[in-house]
C-alpha cells in the first residue's frame, strides 16, 4: 500500500543541507503517516476469465490488474483491467471498469458497499463495422459480515449492450475463510436476473431469462502472492465470439488456476 508522503522530499533536501532537513524531516513525516488517503494497485494471471460463470477470453488467459484509492471517509474510486476476446465484443479485446462508492465497518464485524461500477470497452462496435457497441452501468449494494458477503447490481443501462434490457441484475453471495497455515477456501454462488431483450441462448437452441453460476476455491498465500485454484461452473451451456465459429460451450464446468498480488 502506498501513501502520499513528504518525507521523500525532506530526505532530498537532507542530501544537501542536513542542517534544514533536522528541523523538516519529522514534521513531515508526521504529516505522511496522517494522511487520509491510500493508493493499492493489483495484478493478476488467470487460466481463463470467467465474468458471472462465462468466459470473457474464449477459455485462454487473462492478465488482469487495476488501482484503488481509497480515503479515510470510506469514499473510493478504482479502475480494473482485462484483455477479452474481441470478437465476442465487437471489436473490443479490453475491458476497462471504472466505480466509485462508499465503504464502513461497523462495529461487530459488520460492512457496507454502495457504489457504481462503469464496464467499457475500447473500439466495441468496429468488427464488424456498425456492429453493436457494448458497456453497461450497474449501481450496487453490499454487505459483509465475517466470512460471508452478499451483493447485489442493478443495472440502469441496457445491459452490455442489448436494447431495452435496462433493470437487469446480479445476486452474489460469497464466502472467504482463514484455514491456518496460509491456506483459504473461497465459495461463490450468483444469480442473473435478464430483462427485456436480455435472453441467454444455450447452444441447444433453447433461451433463459437466467443463469446460475458458482464457485468453489482454494487458495495459498506466499510473500504476498496469492495462488489460487476453483472450480467455476454454470446451469447453461452457452457459446459466442470465437467460440461460436465452432460452437464450443463457454459457460462449461472448468478449472480456474491463478496468480495475484496486490501492492
Amino acid at each position: 500500500m502506498f501513501k502520499p508522503s513528504f518525507a521523500l522530499a525532506a530526505l532530498a533536501l537532507a542530501a544537501v543541507s542536513p542542517t534544514f532537513a533536522q528541523t523538516s524531516t519529522e514534521p513531515a513525516a508526521a504529516a505522511a503517516a496522517q494522511s487520509p488517503w491510500a493508493f493499492s494497485a493489483n495484478i493478476g494471471l488467470f487460466s481463463d476469465y470467467r465474468f458471472r460463470g462465462i468466459s470473457q477470453t474464449d477459455r485462454k488467459p487473462a492478465l488482469q490488474g487495476g488501482f484503488d484509492l481509497a480515503h479515510s471517509s470510506g469514499l473510493y474510486a478504482g479502475n480494473w483491467n482485462s484483455n477479452v476476446d474481441s470478437a465476442l465484443f465487437n471489436g473490443a479485446n479490453l475491458e476497462m471498469d471504472f466505480y466509485g462508492g462508499y465503504k464502513h465497518a461497523f462495529d461487530g464485524g459488520f460492512g457496507l458497499d454502495l457504489g457504481v461500477i462503469y464496464y467499457y470497452y475500447p473500439n466495441s462496435g468496429s468488427s464488424p463495422v456498425g456492429s453493436t457497441r457494448i458497456d453497461n452501468t450497474e449501481l450496487y449494494i453490499g454487505a459483509s459480515y465475517g466470512p460471508v458477503s452478499l451483493k447485489y447490481n442493478y443495472a440502469v443501462s441496457d445491459f452490455f449492450g442489448t436494447p431495452d434490457s435496462s433493470g437487469s441484475s446480479y445476486l452474489d453471495a460469497g464466502f472467504a475463510y482463514d484455514l491456518g497455515h496460509n491456506f483459504g477456501l473461497v465459495a461463490h454462488y450468483g444469480y442473473q436476473w435478464l430483462r427485456g431483450g436480455a435472453v441467454v441462448t444455450q447452444i441447444d437452441g433453447s433461451t433463459a431469462n437466467n443463469i446460475s453460476d458458482w464457485k468453489l476455491g482454494l487458495t495459498y498465500t506466499i510473500d504476498g502472492w496469492v495462488i489460487g485454484l476453483a472450480y467455476v461452473a454454470t446451469n447453461r451451456d452457452l457459446t459466442g465470439g470465437t467460440a461460436a465459429l465452432t460452437n464450443r460451450n463457454i459457460s462449461g464446468n472448468t478449472a480456474v488456476a491463478s496468480v495475484t498480488k496486490t501492492f
